[in-house]
């Protein structure tokens, strides 16, 4: 059992979850079974009700938990599905121990912060490792707590799937949200303090991740903030083991010397980590710099060969693409770009891998509706339409589509642009010119698209929406079977709406294509275009399933259709 903690200080933001995700690929190259973990302070239960626009989109793992968009970064970088033991909040934790309090586990006993609280946050680091044998923790054998009820390194709700595939896993590495100073991550500090007591200094290694400001007046990077995280770090009883240092500018020797000198770290275990092209180029100048031999010395982990070569392969696939293609993302706030973040880079990969260029552009739906729609669109060689909620802007996105299906320009909806590609044909092509949705129009007549007979009556907003992975059927003559190449597939859901049955009959007889539906045939999960060169949406999120070195077939099919346009 190993376990590497990722921390940061001087500010929030500067890569802590990429220099995690770096350090779990490059060891995951070399065979190691991998896990990852994050631990954010804030008092949300999860992110699933936080605005995108506040805190990026949601991310959704394959057994229903929504969680924050770093487990999706993990994921793509480990090329491993996680699960919802990677998530935990402040929220989450102290409703475990309410709920434990309020069933008399503590049996009446003072519920403090520093021994039950972290002692909670060291179950949930230690859970993935299902076969290990822990050695006996000092709080459960103190006598204050029922060691019949709080000896299950397990989590009470993991799933099935966690327990098949991490019971042997070898490294878990485990991020810790915000900065060491943050007020509410007190808690996480002290509880993977103990954590190391416990186990020792081969067991448990902690990462610590600087920024390194840039003075523009003076023309130089300066230490001292790094030199005083380190500081406070050790001040909280933890001595960090790696430094890496984040830099908008190059970093010379001499500042890695200089860092070494104050901080009391030898020179090779403070990594340089400057602002680079890719983030896809993080992992393999970590491995450059030799971030893989210090963790092997330090854990007293097996010497085996790294194999970084897809890596290599990807990051060359970056440097030297020449073709160029502009796409529309069609979609109501333009505000933050960040907030499609996952859906962005994973079609960014799916062209990377095709040696193309894209200028990825988005346009305000709203726009669509006051401007000459033409004058705006046909400077693109394809149209995505992504997932959101409510309507504003739906009208802009409606035309939208019909522009791509009149003049067969490739098009892909996620979700929302699923629904959206329904609606349009029902009004142009079907002839119901009040066709909506009923997330929309609640009393309209023709409502192709409705709330899921399960989802009625319901106004709780946490975990009550259609989540997580569902299985699908293609029809083995549609393009989406081409582009998957197997007939059974596996995507994530985050919807309330579906498709509505009452007129799929009517859809297919004018080659609106279903050629995708959940196992027993009711519900529709892919929609295309029969006479159409590419025009297919899903109801789900392929963008959770995309990975740096396995780009989701949707989206290289969109690319290819967009080069032969």
């Amino acid at each position: 059992m190993k376990i590497i903690c990722v921390t940061g200080w001087v500010l929030s933001g500067i890569g802590k979850w990429i220099t995690g995700a770096s350090i779990g690929a490059i060891l995951k190259s070399a065979g190691y079974r991998i896990f990852m973990q994050k631990f954010d302070g804030y008092l949300n239960i999860d992110p699933g009700t936080m605005n995108p626009i506040e805190h990026w989109e949601v991310f959704v793992t394959d057994d229903w938990a929504e969680t924050d968009l770093d487990i999706w970064h993990y994921e793509r970088y480990i090329d491993t599905s996680l699960t919802s033991d990677s998530s935990r909040t402040t929220g989450k934790i102290y409703q475990e121990i309410f709920d434990k309090e309020r069933r008399w586990e503590f049996l009446g006993h003072t519920v403090q912060v520093v021994s039950h609280v972290a002692h909670l946050v060291q179950e949930k680091i230690l859970a993935p490792f299902a076969s290990f044998s822990h050695p006996a923790c000092p709080v459960l054998n103190c006598g204050e707590l029922d060691s019949g009820s709080l000896t299950q390194w397990d989590c009470e709700s993991s799933p099935q799937w966690r327990n098949d595939n991490w019971e042997n896993i070898d490294i878990s590495l485990v991020e810790i949200g915000g900065t060491v100073w943050d007020m509410e991550n007190e808690y996480l500090i002290e509880a993977v303090r103990q954590l190391r007591h416990r186990f020792g200094d081969d067991s448990v290694l902690f990462v610590h991740l600087v920024y390194l400001p840039y003075l523009w007046a003076s023309g130089e990077l300066k230490t001292k903030p790094a030199q005083n995280s380190v500081r406070d770090l050790r001040a909280r009883g933890i001595e960090p083991d790696i430094l890496v240092v984040r830099a908008d500018q190059p970093i010379d020797r001499h500042l890695i010397k200089k860092i070494s000198l104050m901080t009391w770290l030898p020179e090779e275990c403070v990594i340089p980590s400057p602002t680079v092209k890719s983030i896809y180029q993080v992992p393999v100048n970590y491995h450059w710099y030799g971030l893989w031999s210090l963790i092997i010395h330090k854990l007293w982990l097996e010497q085996r060969a790294f194999d970084l070569s897809m890596r290599n392969s990807l990051v060359h696939h970056i440097d030297t693409a020449d073709k160029v293609l502009k796409i529309a993302m069609v979609w109501k706030y333009t505000a933050l770009e960040d907030a499609y973040y996952s859906l962005n880079e994973g079609l960014k990969v799916a062209w990377y891998w095709q040696w193309a260029k894209v200028k990825l552009e988005f346009v305000d739906s709203e726009r669509l509706e006051r401007q000459n729609i033409s004058e705006i669109l046909s400077p693109y060689d394809g149209i995505v339409i992504p997932w959101w909620f409510w309507n504003r802007g739906i009208e802009g996105m409606i035309l939208a589509a019909q522009y791509a299906r009149e003049h067969s320009i490739p098009y892909l909806g996620i979700c929302l642009g699923s629904q959206i590609m329904a609606i349009e044909f029902a009004r142009n092509v079907l002839g119901y010119s009040d066709a909506d949705s009923e997330e929309f129009s609640h009393d309209g007549v023709h409502n192709v698209v409705h709330l899921m007979e399960s989802q009625k009556g319901i106004y709780k907003k946490w975990w009550t929406m259609r989540l997580g992975s569902y299985k699908c059927k293609l029809d083995p003559s549609s393009l989406a079977f081409q582009l998957y190449a197997r007939e059974f597939i596996s995507e994530r859901h985050r919807h309330r709406y579906e498709f509505n049955n009452d007129f799929r009959q009517e859809f297919e007889k004018n080659w609106f294509h279903i050629s995708g539906t959940s196992l027993d045939g009711e519900l529709v999960e892919v929609v295309e275009i029969a006479e159409h060169p590419f025009m297919i949406a899903t109801q789900a999120h392929p963008e959770f399933k995309s990975r740096p070195l396995s780009p989701h077939p949707l989206f290289v099919g969109l690319i290819k259709a967009m080069m032969k346009t």
